[in-house]
């Protein structure tokens, strides 16, 4: 079986590693949390318009918010992944030539871990507040509710009274409560999918909110890993395009040579 002469050939060009961590470590994990916190406001309005009473709907809407935003953060990852990848080169370059390549410039370039780095240090503000909910979190049950006014003279009785004196002092909001209020929010898409009266899933979300906070973080950072192939896609589009203009020309310069004039016509 003859090979195909018209394949492509993937073309990579070489580069030089970072680190983990550089100088530009804190500035992308402030941009990163910023960018979390405006998807959470964003996905906190829209879920709150998309309280469908149909389960499936409001599964189905809430899962793609949730996909939505992985993939914007995935694409995020993959342009930060490209853009390290090519200071990467440029740097290699540098070095190849001579030129001088300081440390904190050897630091910057594609890493693998970096972007995950980012990622979850960028999420730590709710990371925390979820790790601690979900070690804390328990059942929510029903309150107690008011007391009617028909059973207050019930309170100066010493055999009910003290059943009773709870209905009238209700207990201040809890730090649990409070974690739980900020964890929901980040979670919101979730949340918006087991609904309200499903205290059990409720509490399991609670308990897995570490985990699902995580998923955009995972998800840029899988993202950052593509930075090599994307590279290297870029560099293949360059040289498939360099290799039709040749072609091109070579075309163009024998249509020319074939309608050229080859002599002056000999009179009779």
């Amino acid at each position: 079986m003859k090979q195909d002469k018209t394949a492509t050939v993937t073309v990579r060009k070489p580069f030089l590693k970072g680190k983990p961590t550089d100088e530009n470590t804190f500035r992308n994990i402030l941009r990163f949390f910023g960018l979390m916190l405006l998807l959470v406001f964003m996905t906190f309005i829209v879920c709150t318009m998309t309280g469908f009473s149909s389960a499936v709907l409001r599964i189905a809407v809430n899962l793609a918010i949730e996909t939505l935003i992985l993939f914007i953060l995935f694409n995020r990852g993959t342009v930060h992944g490209t853009e390290a990848v090519s200071r990467g080169e440029i740097l290699y370059q540098h070095q190849v030539r001579g030129q001088e390549v300081t440390e904190n410039e050897r630091k910057l370039p594609y890493h693998p871990a970096k972007g995950f780095l980012n990622g979850i240090l960028g999420t730590l503000l709710m990371l925390i507040p979820a790790i601690v909910l979900a070690f804390t979190a328990q059942r929510q049950m029903t309150g107690a509710g008011v007391l009617p006014g028909w059973m207050e003279s019930y309170l100066r009785r010493d055999d009910i009274g003290n059943a009773l004196v709870s209905y009238t002092n209700p207990g201040g909001i809890s730090v649990t409560e409070i974690l739980r209020i900020i964890v929901r929010i980040c979670i919101m898409p979730f949340i918006s999918m087991i609904g309200g009266e499903n205290k059990e899933a409720l509490l399991i979300a609670e308990k897995l909110s570490p985990v699902l906070l995580l998923l955009p973080a995972c998800a840029y950072g899988i993202g950052y890993l593509q930075g090599p192939k994307a590279r290297a896609r870029i560099h293949t589009e360059i040289a498939e395009n360099t290799k039709k203009r040749i072609r091109r020309e070579k075309k163009a310069r024998k249509t020319r040579q074939r309608t050229r004039p080859h002599g002056p016509q000999q009179l009779n």
